[in-house]
């Protein structure tokens, strides 16, 4: 069974940064893509940002571009998302995924099928 862990989330002040953490466990992210997704209370799930663990082709939503960086470290089966410049607009909380996924589905909900349980963030003002 392939499992998934979210950590890392908080609270912080507006400006901030946080470092999330998502370990897979019962298989390996080299076959695999991993998203970031988040979702805010009385929101839809939007994508975040994605890689794909061979090759290292990344994607982000156009909202954090300069602000997140997602990376990953295959011998550890580990993805993160450090997270810069933090909103309060970027208050959610925050999943990751597994999939086998392509280029052309790296930003669909769809594409993922392992999901981890959630974490946190809350940005104040």
């Amino acid at each position: 069974q392939v499992t998934l862990g979210e950590s890392g989330g908080g609270l912080v002040q507006a400006g901030g940064s946080l470092r999330l953490s998502c370990a897979l466990s019962g298989g390996h992210f080299s076959r695999y893509g991993v998203g970031w997704f988040r979702q805010a209370p009385g929101r839809e799930r939007e994508f975040v940002a994605a890689i794909k663990s061979s090759g290292g082709e990344r994607r982000y939503t156009e909202s954090v571009k300069g602000r997140f960086t997602i990376s990953g470290d295959n011998a550890k089966n580990t993805v993160f998302l450090q997270m810069n410049s933090l909103r309060p607009e970027d208050t959610a909380v925050y999943y990751c995924g597994v999939g086998r996924v392509i280029s052309s589905s790296m930003t669909s909900e769809s594409a993922y099928y392992y999901w981890g349980q959630g974490t946190q963030v809350t940005v104040s003002s």
